[in-house]
């Protein structure tokens, strides 16, 4: 029988959580603030940076092999755990929120990409005559994946009895625009920790973190952080290097991915001794302190966070307009924005210029600290904590009873 509670019952839904990966991230940041006022079931497959001790983690196997089958179990997985505990065990909850696209049944979903924009931006990436032979069976898998997950989309965002939470405008637009849906939901721009992410500290990292990566004073170093790096537009970036060769500037590509296609590009152009292909790392102000500007042509990103966390260190940032923290971006003042992410040739003018121009890369770094300033992980999770207690309201209310 099911005990008596005091705060209404939280289930969030995610594969793994971690302050290693944006979402994930977002999402810890959220459920830690979230603890006083809701008991919290987490359901996945791992779970770190989280007080175990404050939240009900429900521990759910992950399966060996690729990205698409451990995705097919982990949908059913959840999904079967919760119908577990709620006949077997009567354990009910008031609320289930799923960031992205995790189970049929949540109540509300923050949407973080929005994956029919996404493959309609990387279609050619995709052909098969535009890879090498070896790649196909990646590039197979990456096809139904995207196909699966679009499929899923199709019945989850439509739905306007799931309240949708976007992390920027642009996926909004995108849900109306694919799937119809023309109430926006709403919109929460993501905080930051400003403990961690500020100029002094990367400051005093600065020294030791360039000598650990082998950049003496004369070279620039240009960050990329994050994971899915077709989407996050290392190809560019590569091909701005080529036309950089004559300056002194290397790449610092920072993700979990599989380097091998970028690397024989890199290969190609002889850029091997530019560009470091490197892994993440709990305490990623070191690369922020290491670089000289950070670069982010996404493809497709609902927000992305590192791109802020360097604005937060004082980097000049270069995002491109498909992403959501342009949104909160002015052009040439506090940031710059590459209108199409797939051009490399305006991409490397932004770089040279950040390189060349002292003054102005001073100023652009000066003015993305102070604009960065304004957001953080105690006024997001107020907001995120508003709109769950709307959504507990409308539930409670008698219009909500009448089947």
């Amino acid at each position: 029988m099911e005990r008596a509670q005091s705060k209404p019952r939280l289930a969030v839904i995610s594969p793994f959580l971690d302050k290693r990966h944006g979402t994930e991230r977002i999402v810890v940041e959220w459920i830690s603030r979230l603890i006083d006022q809701f008991e919290i079931h987490v359901y996945s497959q791992h779970v770190e940076d989280v007080d175990l001790s404050r939240i009900i983690w429900h521990r759910i196997p992950k399966l060996r092999g690729p990205l698409l089958f451990n995705f097919l179990w982990w949908f059913a997985a959840n999904h079967l755990w919760r119908m577990w505990d709620r006949r077997i065990r009567g354990l009910r909850h008031d609320l289930v929120f799923s960031p992205g696209i995790n189970c049929l049944d949540a109540d509300a979903v923050s949407v973080h990409i929005v994956f029919a924009e996404f493959r309609r931006r990387v279609r050619r990436e995709l052909e098969f005559r535009r890879n090498p032979v070896r790649f196909w069976p990646r590039l197979l898998h990456r096809r139904l994946y995207y196909r699966l997950i679009i499929a899923l989309e199709q019945v989850i965002y439509p739905n306007p009895q799931i309240t949708l939470i976007h992390m920027a405008r642009k996926t909004a637009k995108s849900v109306e625009r694919f799937y119809r849906r023309l109430d926006s939901g709403r919109i929460l721009y993501v905080g930051l920790d400003h403990t961690k992410f500020q100029p002094a500290r990367c400051s005093s990292l600065r020294t030791d973190a360039r000598k650990e990566f082998g950049l003496s004073v004369e070279r620039f170093a240009v960050l990329m952080i994050g994971n899915d790096w077709h989407n996050k537009g290392v190809r560019v970036l590569l091909e701005a290097l080529v036309s950089l060769r004559a300056l002194p500037i290397d790449l610092l590509i920072v993700g979990s991915d599989n380097p091998a296609p970028f690397l024989d590009m890199a290969h190609s152009h002889e850029l091997e001794d530019r560009v470091r292909f490197l892994l993440p790392r709990h305490d990623v102000e070191f690369y922020y302190a290491a670089a000289d500007a950070y670069t982010g042509p996404s493809l497709e990103d609902a927000y992305s966070l590192p791109p802020s966390e360097a604005m937060a260190c004082g980097l000049p940032v270069v995002v491109s307009a498909a992403c959501g923290v342009s949104e909160v971006i002015t052009d040439g003042l506090d940031g710059l924005i590459l209108a199409d992410p797939s051009d490399a040739a305006t991409l490397a003018a932004m770089i040279r210029r950040l390189y060349t121009d002292d003054e102005f890369r001073t100023s652009i770094g000066k003015e993305a600290a102070e604009t960065a300033i304004q957001y953080t992980w105690d006024e997001n999770a107020r907001d995120f904590s508003a709109i769950l207690m709307e959504m507990l309201e409308r539930k409670a209310s008698p219009a909500a009873q009448i089947p």
